[in-house]
């Protein structure tokens, strides 16, 4: 399987700001992981969107899939309260 390109919106910059130091290693690890599995064990298709999510303690990080430019952009991060609205 080809490695996907990985994106991150310029809004997710924001959404990490007030996330705890060790919590953050862990989400940015999991978001390296999708360039090799965008599909991981887990991951949930979000209903009425074209977006994914996958879980990373009490946080969700919600993203888009594009197998036809292989592609991965990483749309939302944020804690599980919030990052739906």
């Amino acid at each position: 399987m080809a490695k996907y390109e990985l994106l991150i919106r310029p809004s997710v910059a924001k959404d990490v700001r007030g996330i705890p130091r060790s919590d953050l290693e862990k989400i940015l690890g999991r978001i390296q992981s999708l360039r090799e599995d965008p599909r991981p064990p887990g991951c949930v298709r979000l209903s009425g969107s074209e977006c994914y999510r996958i879980r990373q303690g009490d946080y969700r990080i919600v993203y888009e899939i594009h197998d036809d430019r292989v592609v991965v952009i990483v749309v939302r991060v944020g804690h599980r309260r919030d990052v739906y609205r």
